[in-house]
């Protein structure tokens, strides 16, 4: 049964490259903040960990998970299923640790409709633009221009779900972005004074759909 001491379920979402799995690993540095490890089937890239960055299973495994009903969320991305379970977030919150998601728009709507007892706080990053977002995508483990492609193009159609978290953050300065999410979960938790803009965020989504 949740009480007061129990941990803060944080979700981290955005279009992929906008930057969010650095800031997750930023705030997971910070005490008692924990990563929620995702069950994933794709292939790990070259600097992933198994069993730090994801679970790496099989199709079969993951679709035997969803059967078992074993899942907080999942979500088919990009061909891959990525998926959290249910048991060690719900024993690292009960043991009053704040648990890190970074998952995307579809997971985050998967677990607020889980209506949990337990206090949820939902951010979305965004780039500062889309030039610098295909920047970000074509420097990373991305050399082939139709992934990237791919990825802009999901850019266009993710960023429409910006509406439905509780914050957007701008990631422009990555120092400056982790502060901001810092100070936003500090304020949410103690019901102090919130330092955020939406009529800024709603102009600049403007920007990035134009």
């Amino acid at each position: 049964m949740p009480t007061y001491n129990d941990g803060v379920m944080i979700v981290l979402s955005s279009p992929s490259g906008a930057g969010k799995t650095t800031l997750v690993n930023l705030l997971s540095k910070l005490d008692n903040f924990e990563i929620s490890i995702s069950h994933t089937t794709r292939q790990p890239r070259p600097n992933e960990i198994e069993n730090k960055d994801y679970y790496f299973v099989s199709e079969e495994k993951f679709k035997r998970l969803i059967q078992n009903e074993e899942f907080l969320e999942y979500a088919k991305v990009f061909n891959n299923y990525y998926g959290t379970t249910r048991t060690p977030v719900i024993n690292k919150l009960d043991n009053g640790k704040n648990v890190l998601f970074d998952i995307d728009w579809q997971g985050a709507d998967q677990i607020k409709n889980k209506k949990l007892d337990y206090k949820l706080i939902t951010f979305f990053i965004l780039p500062p633009s889309k030039e610098v977002l295909f920047e970000r995508l074509s420097n990373r483990d991305m050399k082939d221009k139709l992934i990237v492609e791919e990825r802009m193009k999901q850019f266009g159609r993710d960023v429409l779900h910006w509406i439905n978290y509780d914050y957007v953050v701008i990631n422009e300065n990555l120092e400056k972005c982790y502060s901001k999410i810092y100070n936003l979960i500090k304020a949410e938790i103690s019901n102090g004074s919130k330092d955020y803009d939406p009529n800024y965020i709603r102009s600049h989504v403007e920007k990035l759909t134009s």
